[in-house]
């Protein structure tokens, strides 16, 4: 579908094209007989709400789910989805229309393993498409124009901002601005990491105040490849935690700790038998930046690629270069 208005247009002055992959989400919701809201649009029809600009759109359906619902599979899926896009030399460039619960975590997933030379922009929304205050096409419109604009790498672009991928989290659930980013900082990571994370069981154990080692030991016999601690400020937890770490790195399982605090630098400081500085050395990496949703991707990815440990253990913790 094409659109005619004033907008941006490519060295040839023919329009840009941008690929637009629905993946479902809130902003392609709306409420059902029984009140719930469920996607029903397709980026066809999503597209039909913003208004005109001068750019070819090509609308492509992926999947149409709550991204709290996604798997790693699924997410895999909307990284091939968007790797296939990237590889057509008439795009320049990709939307991706994203529930908002993992959004930042496929963004990341596609960073990770594409790099891309191309913008992609991820976009959604907090309020249905018949909410009264849908939020859905103004993201919209500025996704498709930040994709149109130079530029690289992935981004999410919500509530009026620009957002690069790495350190985002959602931090409202009510509000049109929903995500910010735990510091501004940049990874360390210098290659793409490509191949598949499907498959992979990477876990987050939550941590409380007097919590013990039950839930670790449970995603062990589970056959976790991978943990990821949500731990308390900094990093901390309690003794019998710092033990069940020390029984997942006898068996070869990675294990980083991030924090349930959402904004702040994260490092293994305190001792006291469930510290981060206990937890080091009980052969846990910390997550110098990112919240446990994007620990987990970038763990997961790691992993699939065989990283060896101390490659895992300086994309965490190295500040950028």
């Amino acid at each position: 579908m094409r659109t005619h208005a004033e907008g941006t247009a490519t060295m040839t002055g023919s329009p840009p094209v941008l690929a637009v992959l629905a993946t479902g989400g809130t902003i392609a919701s709306r409420r059902g007989a029984d009140g719930a809201a469920r996607p029903s649009l397709s980026g066809r029809e999503l597209l039909a709400l913003v208004p005109p600009m001068q750019v070819e759109l090509r609308p492509r359906e992926v999947l149409a789910k709550d991204s709290a619902s996604l798997t790693l599979a699924d997410m895999q899926a909307i990284s091939d989805a968007v790797g296939a896009q990237l590889a057509d030399p008439a795009i320049d460039g990709v939307v991706v229309l994203h529930g908002t619960d993992a959004m930042e975590e496929t963004a990341l997933l596609v960073q990770l393993q594409h790099q891309p030379g191309k913008r992609v922009v991820f976009t959604g929304a907090q309020f249905a498409a018949d909410h009264p205050q849908s939020d859905g096409p103004r993201n919209l419109a500025d996704a498709l124009g930040a994709a149109m604009a130079p530029g690289r790498g992935v981004s999410l672009v919500f509530g009026g901002r620009v957002l690069p991928a790495w350190g985002l989290y959602k931090e409202v659930s009510d509000s049109p601005e929903a995500f910010e980013r735990a510091a501004e900082e940049e990874p360390s990571l210098d290659r793409a990491l490509p191949a598949p994370v499907a498959g992979l069981r990477v876990d987050i154990v939550a941590t409380h105040p007097g919590s013990d080692g039950l839930h670790l030991d449970a995603s062990l016999a589970a056959g976790a490849r991978g943990i990821v601690i949500s731990a308390m400020g900094s990093g901390n937890a309690t003794p019998e935690l710092v033990a069940a770490i020390v029984r997942a790195r006898a068996q070869g399982v990675p294990v980083v700790v991030s924090s349930r605090v959402p904004r702040g630098l994260l490092a293994p400081i305190y001792g006291g038998g469930g510290g981060g500085h206990d937890m080091r050395r009980a052969g846990a990496i910390h997550a110098r930046i990112l919240r446990p949703g994007q620990a987990r991707i970038l763990l997961a990815a790691l992993l699939a690629n065989g990283c060896p440990e101390a490659e895992i253990a300086r994309a965490f913790e190295a500040a950028p270069v």
